[in-house]
């Protein structure tokens, strides 16, 4: 028999260890457990053993009745509090099963726990799915914690000074112990402004961590030893074997499995369907695997630019999906104020309102919803990789000791011209020859440009930062690629920043800011790993991203869903900060916290404002960004 702990399980955890023994303070867990209610409302719980303490919300999905957390074995020796969905639960159960282990739920959760009873932290190998979990190893005294591959759920912690060791889905839930400490890390303030979010393993607190992709924490409670390890890591080997045809026969049936395994649900599913390629493919796959309509929903916007609706709509009636839609006001920016509740520490991405407002939309009809994220980072489909696989080819024209000098002279005395069509914005392309490839891409992905952040930070801040640079962050990674191919390797940084830092934690705060649990098929590992072995040529053809998927969903999808011009997920930023929100955005960015903070040059904040709203340049992702920092800061206060 399995002992159950509380009411019901997924999808927020939070938890504290005390090394010196002495039992948590309850109340002090249940706050840290309500104030992530969202993620889970329809339940909450509780484990105390000694100096360990788990609390654990619940949003209902499978086994309603019977996945309550957190779950403790029956001989007491292995505790859980699980956040996420395991999609090989049932052929884990059944391997389980023939070892003599017994099960009384049909929950995923009680597959996790007594996989560790059976194989340890090597456990978590044998997983496919999303999740961050603890579980105390009673027999070990020992605590696990670890997070999925991909970094699709998140996992915050952090030592405190009085011995005391705090976790949780949400900064915020951290941020309720009494000895939480609240400096900010410089470095990552840096790392802010260069990208829009904090990367891993960093946050904007000096002593709060991200336990990183495919990492895992084992934790000693006898000598208080911490050992981060690395279970998985990508690995572009581009060693597979075989014809374009069969890859592409191979992919159409690994995304049609990977789709079909996340349909297991006990809830209302959905699906979002933007009509861009990878949320089509999704919804194509799954109408094939499911005999009712899928429940569909999209966001549309009044502004053509920024407008899929009708594309969305095609994919419906192909499909004939249960669609809803809606449009968006092009004045809708009520969550402008609000938005950085949801994240809790500086986060730039403006795509974050309407993928809460789809999100929004979605959870009126379904409990869970299947996206399409994913697929530009491992398929190639970024049109930055086509004007960097661009700059690779010119940079191998010239040797290094010619195109350096070359490249930097023109770079600097050509015209920047961003009013000027694209062909005529030579700038910054002579700018990227004259980098190396990392620094060029790192260049090119950031939002306020190093020349930027050097006029932008104030004296004191950049001799606090001594020199650091956030390329550094690029580096480090880059030198952990085991790539030389420059697509693969650029694949790879967005995969260990981009994709953990901003898309899926925009995706996982919007969603659970509505109790809505998103999957991501395109992210499952096995189908991730499988694409790696691709050559890069599959991915990227000439000008043609995701090449290889757009061919195997040939028969599935009309053509000009396929191979039209991608289109952003986007808000009319330059617009409102000319217009609606002028003074809005002047009163943030100039208000008292942002220039008592010591952080910025106020002149250079000026001149950002009057330049963009005069029309000379646009600046509104750069005002976005200081915006977001500003609204961080009062909440921070």
């Amino acid at each position: 028999m399995l002992k159950k702990r509380g009411k019901k399980r997924m999808c927020g955890i939070a938890g504290i260890i005390n090394f010196s023994g002495v039992t948590p303070d309850k109340s002090l867990l249940t706050k840290m457990t309500n104030i992530i209610e969202h993620r889970g409302p329809d339940g909450a719980g509780d484990y105390f053993s000694g100096g360990v303490a788990f609390g654990h919300r619940r949003l209902s999905i499978i086994d309603i009745a019977g996945g309550h957390q957190p779950m403790t074995t029956s001989d007491e020796r292995v505790s859980i509090s699980y956040n996420g969905e395991i999609y090989n639960f049932p052929e884990l159960r059944e391997e389980l099963k023939s070892l003599g282990y017994i099960f009384n739920t049909s929950s995923d959760t009680e597959v996790i726990l007594q996989a560790y009873h059976a194989w340890g932290p090597k456990s978590v190998e044998r997983i496919r799915g999303m999740f961050a979990y603890a579980i105390h190893d009673k027999a070990n005294n020992e605590i696990f914690i670890a997070r999925d591959r991909l970094g699709i759920k998140p996992l915050f912690y952090a030592m405190l000074a009085d011995n005391n060791f705090v976790f949780g889905s949400e900064l915020k839930s951290l941020a309720l112990h009494p000895n939480f400490n609240k400096s900010l890390r410089t470095e990552s303030i840096e790392e802010y402004f260069a990208l829009g979010y904090v990367p891993e393993p960093h946050t904007i607190y000096k002593n709060v961590m991200k336990l990183e992709p495919g990492h895992t924490l084992l934790i000693n409670l006898n000598s208080g030893k911490i050992e981060n390890n690395q279970y998985w890591d990508i690995d572009f080997n581009e060693n597979y074997v075989g014809s374009f045809d069969d890859a592409s026969h191979e992919l159409d049936k690994r995304v049609e499995e990977a789709v079909k395994i996340r349909m297991r649900a006990d809830v209302p599913l959905g699906a979002f369907l933007s009509g861009g390629v990878d949320s089509s493919a999704v919804v194509a796959n799954m109408a094939r695997n499911n005999e009712d309509p899928v429940n569909t929903c999209s966001i549309g916007f009044a502004d053509p630019k920024f407008d899929e609706a009708d594309y969305a709509q095609q994919i419906a009636e192909q499909y004939k999906t249960n669609h809803q839609s809606k449009v968006i006001d092009p004045n809708d920016y009520s969550l402008v104020d609000s938005l950085m509740d949801y994240y809790d520490e500086p986060y730039a991405d403006s795509s974050a309102l309407p993928t809460f407002r789809v999100c929004e939309l979605a959870r009126k009809k379904v409990t869970v919803a299947l996206s399409g994220d994913g697929g530009d980072e491992h398929l190639g489909g970024y049109r930055r990789y086509k004007l960097h696989m661009f700059e690779e080819k010119m940079r191998g024209m010239f040797p290094d000791a010619i195109r350096n000098p070359l490249f930097g002279f023109l770079g600097n005395v050509y015209p920047k011209a961003d009013w000027a069509p694209r062909v005529f914005r030579a700038k910054t392309t002579f700018q990227g020859l004259a980098r190396s490839s990392v620094e060029s891409y790192f260049h090119g992905v950031s939002i306020f440009k190093p020349e930027m952040r050097s006029l932008l930070f104030s004296q004191s801040m950049k001799s606090e930062l001594q020199d650091y640079n956030t390329l550094e962050v690029f580096k480090k990674h880059a030198e952990n690629a085991g790539t030389d191919d420059p697509l693969s390797l650029i694949q790879y940084l967005d995969i260990k920043t981009y994709l953990p830092g901003d898309i899926l934690t925009k995706v996982d705060r919007a969603s659970m800011a509505h109790s809505l649990e998103v999957r991501v098929p395109l992210l499952d590992h096995e189908l991730v790993g499988w694409i790696a072995t691709l050559p890069p040529s599959y991915k990227l053809k000439g000008s043609e991203g995701k090449y290889i998927f757009k061919k195997s969903l040939e028969g599935q999808l009309p053509h000009d869903i396929l191979y039209r011009p991608k289109m952003g997920f986007g808000v009319p930023l330059a617009s409102w900060f000319r217009n609606e929100l002028k003074d809005k955005i002047k009163d943030s960015v100039l208000s008292e916290q942002m220039l008592d903070s010591g952080y910025f040059d106020p002149a250079y904040l000026e001149r950002l404002i009057k330049d963009h709203q005069s029309g000379l340049r646009d600046y509104s992702a750069s005002l976005w960004t200081l915006m977001m920092f500003r609204q961080f800061l009062s909440r921070h206060s």
